[in-house]
Formats: C-alpha cells, sequence, structure tokens
C-alpha cells in the first residue's frame, strides 16, 4: 500500500475539467512543488461538503478563510488517484481536520491519501465545492436526476410524457 501525507497545504481545493453534464470533478492539494490531484464523483464532493461543513461548526467561527481556490492544472498533469471511500476526523483541540482518501485504481494497487487541512482550509472547501456542484444542470423536479439538454427520460413518467419544469 502507498500512503502518502500532507500536513498544512498551501492549497486545498476543488474543481471541475470539462463542460457542465460531462465534467470530472477533482480535489487537489499543493503544498509547495507537491501537487495531489484526485478524481472524485459528483455525489462524493457532495458529501464530503456537507459532512465538513457540519464537522467543524461545533468548533466554533473559522478565521479568515482562504480564497485562492483555483485548481492548478496544465496538460502534462495527471490524476494521481482515484477515490474510493472518503473519511474524516476532527481533532477538536488543535482545530484540525484530517481527510483520507482511499484510491479504487487496481492497476497502481492499494493508497492511501492522508491530508490535514485546517478548519479554515476545511470551511472554504466546503463552500466552494458546494457551489461546484450546485453550478451543475438543474435537477428534474421529479425525479431528481440532472436534466440534460438533450432530453430526459424521467424514471417517474415511464417516458410517457415530459417533466414539468
Amino acid at each position: 500500500m502507498t500512503d502518502r501525507f500532507m500536513r498544512s497545504p498551501d492549497r486545498f481545493t476543488a474543481g471541475t475539467v470539462g463542460e457542465v453534464g460531462q465534467r470530472m470533478f477533482l480535489i487537489q492539494a499543493v503544498s509547495g512543488p507537491e501537487f495531489v490531484t484526485v478524481k472524485v464523483e459528483k455525489q462524493q464532493l457532495a458529501v464530503l461538503a456537507t459532512y465538513l461543513t457540519r464537522a467543524i461548526e461545533p468548533l466554533g467561527r473559522p478565521g479568515h478563510l482562504p480564497d485562492d481556490l483555483d485548481l492548478q492544472l496544465s496538460p502534462d498533469d495527471g490524476i494521481d488517484m482515484i477515490a474510493g471511500e472518503i473519511s474524516v476526523a476532527i481533532d477538536e483541540e488543535t482545530g484540525t481536520v484530517e481527510v483520507v482518501i482511499e484510491d479504487v485504481d487496481e492497476e497502481t494497487g492499494p493508497a492511501r491519501f492522508t491530508l490535514e487541512v485546517s478548519r479554515e482550509q476545511a470551511a472554504a472547501f466546503a463552500i466552494h465545492a458546494t457551489r461546484l456542484v450546485e453550478s451543475g444542470r438543474p435537477p428534474c423536479p421529479l425525479c431528481g436526476l440532472p436534466l440534460d439538454p438533450r432530453g430526459h427520460d424521467c424514471p417517474r413518467t415511464n417516458g410517457h410524457r415530459a417533466p414539468i419544469t
């Protein structure tokens, strides 16, 4: 198992690559020259953002939130991991948040990326990630699945009529 650890990164962010409806969601941590970019599913990102928001709330109001949350990608950059299980631990004494991401890429073998961030970084990440997730396609009012501009076969209507928008 390959383990990577990053404490107090310069940047902890999320972002997307591609057009709405075809986006790839990424989590990125940067510490000096070291970059770790993890591919995640949209739902994983949404759940992580929600959980971080709830988990850091009891720690009190965070200080100044980082505002530089852009992904740093170049054409040569690759994906370091594909996220499987993501877990979070909070150290209430220090106010730090530990995020552990398990890799599901079978070619590289089992791997784990552990990231320790401040509550300010966790709060900024949660806000930014929530905005990213919500900026996608609107949900169908009947089934909640994303509406595709090319058409939507809503399972709640068995394909008999178009959903009301």
